[in-house]
């Protein structure tokens, strides 16, 4: 498969069906919605428009698989299948990244690169399947008493995913369902739901039973219809702040288990003693990747004053060799924006921006001219004369928009980084390792980057403080959030 591979060579059946139970269904109601590529406005399927009685009887069937062979299958049989299932990825992967390249027009450069960290997660997933043990403890009852501690899966897990990385989601998402031995119904983000149903498929392949993953396409009423569900045990959510807390007080009266990663607002600091060769080409990729589509992109950016002027003007040429276009060349490094929507909503903010008296120092507009029209393109936006309370100094754009600033001290600096309510990412530039640690201890955010941006590792926990959400990803810590603690005692008089 290559960049010029045709849309119907990975999308073979224009309706696309939900997957409950082990078969692809259409919706109760027999409506569907688009899925459109927005690199070029070309209808990609029409998708099953999934509502509250399909997520009754996704849950039905997911309730039902929690009692079935699934139980009884032993955490080295979970593990075989998850291996299975790594292996399956792998081969599939140019399909799943064609999929995801097409629907969110993410570059096929950069889904194609995922390929190493989804085998990555299955496979740190799996082993972590025969880690998960309870423990005998001390105790001061009377008598002769032992009390130890099982674990037991949680039950029927909610997936609500993201548009901005679909298979990745999916993986991530999976991992801990199937190492636990819990069962899921997942709902993609109507924008990108082609490769969570052909994940699913994958699954079914590797031998994980029937009813253990299913996948309910749809809009916003099927979320909301999962997440008020009273036979859903647990949700993992990925998204906007102002989803999220529409989740957690809809959880409320069943008192479900949620996790939540949301929205970021993150900082990249740039100390003088930096590395610039390294920072500069970094501090563009921590916004630009993606669209800016990443909800810990390092959208602030500060730069201490002494080579504030050097940097931008280093960063600005930089930036300017980014290309732009069509998602399937092997040269594009940034595509459109997801939807018209977006992309208008990206525009208000650097229409917003100008007002306030912000200055673009590179780009501001929507790509425009031969090979961007039909598409949702907009340019690499870099702006300078931003203070702290302006609306794209505080707000989420999720867009390829940067916003710099100049600062003089380490206190100063942490202040200001600070001064947000989100607290999902942050990088630090610096050659000195007291001032690294100094931030480190200082930040209030899920991950701190020293030298680097981004970087991720299944082994390692992500997620965000204060509004960024709460809950871990990755990790044994992201295991735990499917788990039930259960006290036994046992009278041995």
């Amino acid at each position: 498969m290559n960049a010029n591979t045709p849309i119907t060579s990975v999308i073979t059946d224009r309706d696309q069906d939900m997957l409950i139970g082990g078969k692809r269904v259409p919706a109760v109601s027999g409506q569907r919605f688009e899925t459109r590529n927005p690199a070029t406005g070309e209808l990609l399927a029409n998708v099953a428009h999934g509502g509250a009685e399909d997520v009754d009887r996704a849950v039905k069937v997911a309730r039902e698989a929690l009692s079935g062979p699934w139980s009884r299958m032993k955490p080295a049989e979970r593990q075989a299948i998850m291996l299975r299932l790594a292996d399956l990825v792998e081969e599939n992967w140019d399909e799943l990244a064609m999929l995801d390249t097409l629907d969110l027009g993410a570059p096929l450069s950069r889904t194609r690169l995922g390929k190493v960290r989804a085998g990555a997660l299955l496979r740190y997933y799996a082993g972590q399947a025969t880690l998960i043990s309870g423990e005998t403890l001390a105790n001061s009852a009377p008598g002769d008493v032992l009390s130890h501690t099982l674990k037991e899966p949680i039950g029927v897990v909610a997936a609500i995913n993201p548009w901005n990385g679909p298979i990745g989601m999916s993986v991530w998402k999976s991992g801990p369902v199937l190492a636990t031995g819990c069962t899921l119904v997942m709902k993609p983000a109507e924008q990108t739901p082609l490769s969570a149903l052909r994940f699913a498929e994958l699954c079914l392949e590797a031998g994980v039973p029937d009813g253990v993953i299913n996948v309910v396409t749809g809009l916003g009423d099927a979320g909301a219809a999962l997440s008020a569900h009273p036979d859903v045990d647990k949700i993992a959510f990925t998204g906007s702040t102002g989803v999220g807390q529409k989740i957690i007080e809809a959880a409320a009266p069943t008192m479900k288990r949620v996790t939540v990663e949301l929205g970021g607002k993150s900082p990249n600091i740039v100390f003088a003693d930096a590395d610039l060769d390294k920072a500069v080409p970094a501090a563009a990729n921590a916004v630009f990747a993606n669209a800016g589509q990443i909800c810990s992109a390092g959208t602030r950016l500060f730069v201490q004053s002494s080579i504030h002027d050097e940097f931008m003007e280093r960063l600005v040429e930089h930036s300017r060799t980014i290309n732009v276009g069509d998602p399937l060349d092997p040269d594009t490094q940034i595509g459109p924006v997801v939807s018209k929507a977006q992309m208008d909503r990206i525009l208000s903010f650097i229409d917003g921006a100008q007002g306030e008296g912000a200055r673009p120092l590179l780009g501001g507009a929507r790509k425009a001219g031969a090979g961007y029209d039909d598409g949702f393109f907009v340019e690499p936006t870099i702006f300078g004369n931003v203070t702290d309370g302006m609306t794209i100094a505080r707000e989420e754009i999720f867009g390829p928009v940067l916003s710099a600033f100049s600062f003089e001290s380490v206190d100063e600096v942490l202040a200001r980084a600070n001064a947000t309510s989100f607290g999902l990412g942050s990088g630090v530039w610096t050659r000195d390792l007291a001032t690294a640690h100094k931030m480190a201890r200082g930040i209030k955010a899920g991950s701190v980057w020293v030298n680097c941006y981004q970087m991720l590792d299944p082994g390692v926990p992500f997620g965000g403080y204060k509004m960024s959400g709460f809950g871990r990803e990755s990790g044994p810590h992201h295991i735990e959030e499917y788990l039930e603690t259960k006290a036994v005692w046992i009278n041995l008089d």
